[in-house]
């Protein structure tokens, strides 16, 4: 294997302590969790008191100025673990970077400090029940009233840490007759008045991810609730298409760990399943099949290493994210369905983390963009352009 030298002592000693975090925090829990459809809320405190949340932002703000490869670590182990009902990498690496970014220094203050310690938990409403991919088709307003502040009304759906959340970024449309140029940004906490939240939905995979519908009723907003202020107003879509780069490579990241992990599971089983007098293993197609798949996987993960570089040199265009994005996340359904296989009848059953796996991984050539959409960018970053 192609040794990988984005990591160094300090970021390993990290990987170290955080896998102890896993182990003793989540590994014993998570299947509960997926039963009640959302992980317990200390889990968030107990991860913000280690450290663990929100890494990367300023010390002023209550992170630790770490490079992104602490949270890539920490996206890699949850997702070889299999854990996806943990939110934090949305939360630290999204909305946090979302507020850094964008926001005005007064909620900067105010939120950042409280999303390091897990007092508060972030989620971003971009989907609608409509509107997918296409951010352009939002419906949900957010309009401006003679005193400054905002009436918020319309509804999003399949929210990530939505039903824990604290604050939300919530897409709107401040001028709906301007398409993306109408597009804002607000800050929206859990409690305020016509706020609702629906209860967890009931996917086919990431059970323990606390994944629901937001409901905005004349939700009233004041004018400091527009993430950076005035000089923000109508520039929520350019904020969204500067992020989606990272976005997508994080999903890639997920991806590419994932699909390591089952094959390693895959390996331990076949190496053990004893068929016709002979350990599964011992077929030249069982072999073949595996050796197929750790050259594709250790291909991407060169690739994605390669991203992931340029993201820290601040280098990654969005065709080349939503390569990784597209190709990884094909890959890793690809991978987990060929090793369901390989698992036979045991391939189908809960309790092997490589049927959870399957029905995790399905998810994942959707959200973030779909990935016929990322061929859609792909193309015209190649000149060919398109309607779509």
């Amino acid at each position: 294997m192609i040794e990988r030298t984005l990591f160094s002592p300090e970021h390993q000693a990290f990987r170290d302590s955080f896998r102890r975090f896993m182990a003793a925090e989540i590994a014993p829990h998570h299947a509960a969790w997926e039963v009640q459809g959302f992980v317990d809320k200390q889990v968030w405190t107990k991860a913000g008191a280690l450290g663990f949340l929100c890494m990367t932002q300023p010390e002023a703000y209550g992170g630790f100025d770490a490079d992104k490869l602490y949270s890539i670590i920490q996206m890699e182990e949850l997702s070889a673990a299999g854990f996806s009902g943990m939110g934090y990498g949305l939360h630290t690496e999204i909305v946090a970077p979302y507020i850094l970014h964008y926001g005005t220094e007064a909620q900067k203050q105010h939120f950042l400090p409280a999303m390091a310690t897990g007092a508060m938990v972030g989620a971003i409403a971009m989907t609608e029940p409509a509107a997918g991919s296409d951010l352009q088709g939002i419906k949900t307003t957010a309009m401006v009233q003679a005193d400054g502040s905002y009436v918020l009304n319309g509804s999003k759906t399949f929210i990530t840490n939505g039903w824990h959340s604290d604050v939300v970024i919530v897409v709107a449309k401040t001028n709906p007759t301007a398409g993306a140029k109408g597009t804002s940004l607000f800050l929206l906490e859990a409690g305020v008045q016509g706020f609702t939240k629906g209860k967890p939905l009931n996917k086919l995979g990431l059970k323990a991810q606390d994944t629901c519908e937001l409901f905005f009723d004349n939700v009233r907003l004041p004018a400091t609730a527009l993430l950076g202020g005035t000089d923000m107003l109508n520039k929520g879509f350019v904020c969204l298409m500067e992020q989606l780069p990272w976005e997508r490579l994080q999903i890639a990241i997920g991806a590419v760990a994932a699909a390591q992990a089952a094959i390693g599971w895959t390996l331990d089983y076949v190496k053990q399943r004893q068929v016709f007098g002979q350990a599964v293993a011992a077929f030249q197609h069982t072999r073949f099949t595996l050796a197929e798949l750790q050259t594709e996987v250790q291909i991407a993960q060169v690739f994605v290493d390669k991203c992931t570089e340029l993201l820290l040199q601040d280098k990654l265009d969005t065709a080349t994210a939503s390569m990784a994005k597209y190709w990884c996340t094909d890959l890793q359904c690809k991978v987990m369905d060929v090793c369901v296989q390989l698992h036979g009848g045991n391939g189908f059953m809960w309790e092997y983390p490589i049927t959870r796996a399957y029905a995790d991984a399905r998810v994942q050539r959707i959200y973030g963009g779909t990935n016929e959409i990322m061929k859609e960018v792909i193309t015209r970053s190649m000149g060919l352009g398109g309607k779509a």
